[in-house]
């Protein structure tokens, strides 16, 4: 069987009327052959890249977990599990990573499977011989800001900014995950209370240069990222039943940064423009 690299991201942010942020948890799972330990050069430096794109400054911590899929001696299967946690824990740090930031080091042994699973079990073994890199994130900071707001408010005026707090999305990604989802569940619920308000839905990016005012959508592969944020919440909106024609939206692309930390330029807020 081929490796193969899985990437599965977590973005847990809490709003801005939490007095507590969730840490953000990202992993990144490396899979290996049967009975292999063995790195070869792909996998070592998607693995290593993966880690240093992320915000270095932001990174509290590194873990690393070695699995087996269920066959063998248990000794075996965690010493051979611990074989790659270590291989990948050397590459990282002889491709820069600091050894400090590696915090855990671990040898899990075997994933037992259940005794009712007997569909796809070659998949579902591969998947436990693997390595889970975890990256945990120092939080983001609370943001205050005059005029913005976590959720719709009974008594509004216009040009007061709705931040969504968890609408944040990967760097040039268009599309929602969970979190995104349940906080827009929330939003078209109270919007549905309170018909008055008209609102843009404005969709922002970040870390783009001066020169170049909007990002490119990876999946589309045109320069149109803000503008298609914003047309996604608008698009949900619309599927939860909020008329039309409450509603605009608009991509500003990087005109408009909070001067905070970028990932809050990854945005999409709604501004009222009618109560």
């Amino acid at each position: 069987m081929k490796k193969i690299q899985h990437f599965f991201f977590l973005f847990i942010f809490l709003s801005f009327s939490e007095a507590i942020m969730a840490q953000e948890e990202i992993i990144h799972s490396v899979y290996f052959d049967f009975d292999k330990f063995k790195l070869d050069e792909k996998q070592a430096n998607e693995t290593v890249n993966f880690i240093k794109k992320i915000d270095s400054t932001r990174i509290e911590s590194v873990q690393i977990f070695g699995y087996c899929d269920d066959r063998g001696k248990e000794s075996y299967n965690f010493k051979l599990s611990n074989n790659r946690a270590s291989i990948i824990q050397k590459k990282l740090v002889a491709s820069g990573i600091k050894n400090k930031i590696i915090v855990t080091i671990e040898g899990k042994g075997r994933v037992m499977i259940d005794d009712d699973i007997l569909e796809n079990l070659p998949e579902v073994r591969s998947k436990n011989r693997r390595v889970d890199v975890v990256i945990n994130m120092k939080p983001l900071p609370k943001i205050q800001m005059p005029g913005m707001f976590d959720m719709v408010q009974k008594k509004h005026i216009v040009g007061d900014r709705i931040f969504l707090g968890d609408v944040l999305f990967q760097k040039g990604s268009s599309k929602l995950n969970v979190n995104a989802k349940n906080d827009l569940e929330k939003m078209a619920k109270a919007l549905l209370k309170y018909k008055n308000l008209q609102f843009e839905i404005q969709g922002h990016v970040c870390c783009t240069p001066p020169y170049q005012k909007e990002a490119i959508d990876r999946d589309t592969r045109k320069r149109e990222l803000s503008s298609n944020r914003a047309k996604v919440v608008y698009n949900f909106f619309v599927v939860k039943k909020i008329d039309k024609n409450r509603m605009i939206y608009k991509g500003y692309g990087n005109a408009q940064p909070l001067g905070k930390e970028p990932q809050y330029d990854r945005r999409v807020e709604l501004v009222i423009t009618k109560i």
